[in-house]
């Protein structure tokens, strides 16, 4: 029975083998992309990832159920709360000028099969997400129109009372997404070009909605006869800080699309800060002439802008609004059926995924096969599924690609860069305190013995330090940590730092309400997981980390990361029991992928050494003696360096 258990050896080998980072190519600016796009053009792809439909339903829905007019405050802290995790793409972005965006970050630092179930729930969270705006941008046409297209659906094709199916197929939302698909395959210019138009038309209507709304504004729908600014109290901010937090998740658009910017070192981090604090701006103003235009309370959530208008006098104002409402919605698509494409061309690229999604167009240099078949099956989606009970599934999937980017933070800044080699101590010049005379070979002689020990010290001031090694002031108290590799102290606090948010957390969220804890086990938990955060952190700060590069650096390292983890977990954990069981069906689905065929065609596979095979040969003599030699199978094309192969001549004799 032993002998069918796998053996210590082949556990390690396979651990390692889940385990193992990308390695990046010398040149990370070579690609078989078309390096088309400006500083400008991400920018405004990031808008248009951000500033969608939430801009017109959002802010009205939050302010009437959730927030009063403190969603402004809520706006506030959830732009904050997302700098965080955006700080950490335009890190990644300018370092790893590769299209993947969260797939490829986590790849090049924690881990291959987290790496991959990373970009498996960024696959699903595109495709739903852009079938979700699909099906708000066909209701929202309708209703326009008095939902005559819905009447005309059901009416001439029928209803349907199927679980998980919609009521109608949405045959309009259907058909924008495959003229969308078809416009983004015609390559990064022409889906650039298309998103200006249409990001240049809502910011316009946006710009309008605020001078307007400036006008029109009557301050005493602040008041205390309205209910006051914060009508829910901290509790209702809080809350309305969760919900508005998912309006900022579009900005990943622009590190998947960094493998097509030409200068993405300078581009990247300036195109996630400018789109990041004009969205926060955005967001932040219509609140503000939302909720002073009418009262709080007696918003119409499901088109709060445009009866905002109405209900002052002005009803031509809202057919503005709702073109502004559709061109932020193609926006969003556009912006989701550019990244979901390119990061299943990483995935495949690197083999973890099907190799047939790896090709690019040899004209429009896109990942055209990619486009077609998840613009299909995006269009599927939106055509016959009820996509109500899934959009919960677009928030974890984005929680969780934040917490893996922000530890890939933590984990590669306190790593060797590539080539790094210790410094030397002191200059390959002459050094003339170390010379005497003429010669530059002769040692220059001291008197006594404090001379030397100076020497000596002002060599060790000298010697710099590696990233991830125990900084000097804290080896006198932590000396056993001397022995460790540099990097794997900070490796195992960040796992150690990751365990103890997930417990914090859980006991912030369930320690009162399912698990019906005690006072004192309550406080005395919530002292212990929060003093294991902190000593985590702490570990994580006592070692060296990488010196300033030319490219972009997320400043407060470990800190900003640590905060971005913390917040991450804690909103994945407010997410209904429903949506982590469809998360964990996924996660099952996707293991099945990756062990059925992404371990087995990884591309890291090559790289690996492979054992090299020995073979045994025997050469009897005629005397009856048995002589055994043993050499290394080489390659056909390599001549054999072992023994000679004598075993003709010793036949012979």
């Amino acid at each position: 029975m032993a002998r069918w258990l796998p053996r210590s050896t082949d556990l390690t080998r396979f651990c390692q083998k889940l385990n193992r980072v990308k390695t990046l190519e010398d040149d990370m600016m070579e690609t078989s992309f078309n390096r088309c796009l400006s500083t400008i053009d991400l920018t405004l792809l990031g808008i248009g990832g951000m500033v969608g439909s939430g801009l017109y339903v959002l802010t009205g829905t939050v302010a009437k159920e959730i927030a009063g007019p403190a969603v402004i405050v809520s706006f506030i802290i959830a732009g904050f709360a997302s700098l965080l995790a955006a700080l950490c793409y335009a890190e990644f972005g300018a370092r790893v000028p590769k299209t993947g965006s969260a797939y490829m970050f986590t790849y090049v630092s924690v881990g291959e099969i987290w790496a991959f179930l990373i970009g498996w729930n960024v696959l699903l969270e595109y495709m739903i997400g852009g079938a979700a705006v699909a099906r708000a941008w066909s209701g929202y046409l309708d209703s326009i129109f008095n939902h005559k297209i819905k009447n005309f659906t059901e009416t001439h094709v029928g209803a349907w009372q199927v679980p998980f199916l919609a009521r109608y197929p949405d045959f309009l939302a259907a058909a924008i997404l495959l003229v969308a698909t078809a416009f983004i395959s015609f390559g990064a210019k022409v889906s650039s070009w298309l998103n200006h138009v249409f990001s240049a038309i809502s910011m316009g209507v946006i710009l309008f909605i605020l001078i307007m709304g400036f006008v029109l504004a009557q301050p005493k729908n602040w008041s205390t006869q309205e209910g006051g600014f914060a009508p829910y109290g901290l509790s209702g901010i809080m809350a309305g800080t969760a919900t508005c937090f998912y309006a900022f998740v579009g900005f990943d658009v622009i590190a998947a699309s960094s493998e097509e910017a030409r200068n993405p070192q300078r581009a990247v981090p300036r195109a996630i800060a400018f789109s990041l604090g004009l969205a926060t701006g955005a967001y932040i103003l219509v609140s503000v002439v939302l909720t002073l235009m009418v009262p709080w309370h007696t918003l119409d959530p499901d088109s709060a802008l445009a009866d905002a208008f109405y209900r002052r006098g002005y009803a031509w104002a809202g057919f503005l609004v709702a073109a502004g409402s559709i061109c932020a919605m193609n926006t969003v698509l556009l912006s989701n059926l550019f990244s979901l494409p390119r990061i299943v061309y990483a995935m495949a690229e690197d083999g973890l995924f099907f190799q047939v999604f790896s090709r690019v167009h040899p004209r429009t240099q896109v990942p055209v096969v990619g486009i077609v078949v998840f613009g299909l099956l995006m269009a599927l989606l939106a055509l016959i599924f009820d996509l109500e009970a899934l959009v919960q599934f677009l928030s974890i999937g984005t929680l969780l690609a934040y917490t893996f980017v922000a530890a890939s933070i933590i984990v590669l800044r306190f790593q060797q860069q590539k080539g790094d080699v210790p410094a030397p101590a002191a200059s390959g010049r002459p050094n003339p305190e170390l010379h005497e005379g003429p010669s530059e070979g002769e040692l220059k002689e001291y008197e006594s013995f404090s001379d030397k020990l100076q020497l000596v010290d002002r060599d060790k001031s000298k010697e710099q330090r590696e990233p991830g090694q125990l900084k000097a002031a804290f080896e006198p108290y932590l000396e056993f940590l001397r022995d460790f590799f540099p990097g794997e102290v900070v490796t195992v606090a960040v796992v150690t730092l990751m365990v103890s948010a997930i417990c914090l957390c859980s006991i912030l969220v369930f320690g009162n309400t399912h698990l019906h804890l005690p006072t004192w086990s309550y406080s005395l938990l919530l002292v212990l997981f929060s003093l294991g955060f902190l000593l985590s952190l702490l570990l994580i700060w006592a070692h060296e980390q990488q010196h300033s590069t030319q490219t972009f650096q997320i400043p407060l390292v470990p800190l900003s990361p640590a905060l971005s983890i913390i917040l991450n977990i804690y909103l994945m954990l407010k997410l209904s029991y429903m949506t982590w069981l469809r998360f964990a069906v996924w996660l099952l689905l996707g293991l099945l992928v990756y062990f059925g065929y992404g371990i087995w065609h990884s591309k890291e596979n090559l790289r690996e050494p492979r054992p090299q095979r020995v073979s045994a040969r025997y050469v009897v003599f005629p005397g009856g003696s048995l002589e055994e030699r043993v050499q290394a199978v080489q390659p056909s094309s390599q001549p054999a360096t072992g023994l000679p192969d004598t075993d003709t001549d010793d036949c012979k004799r």
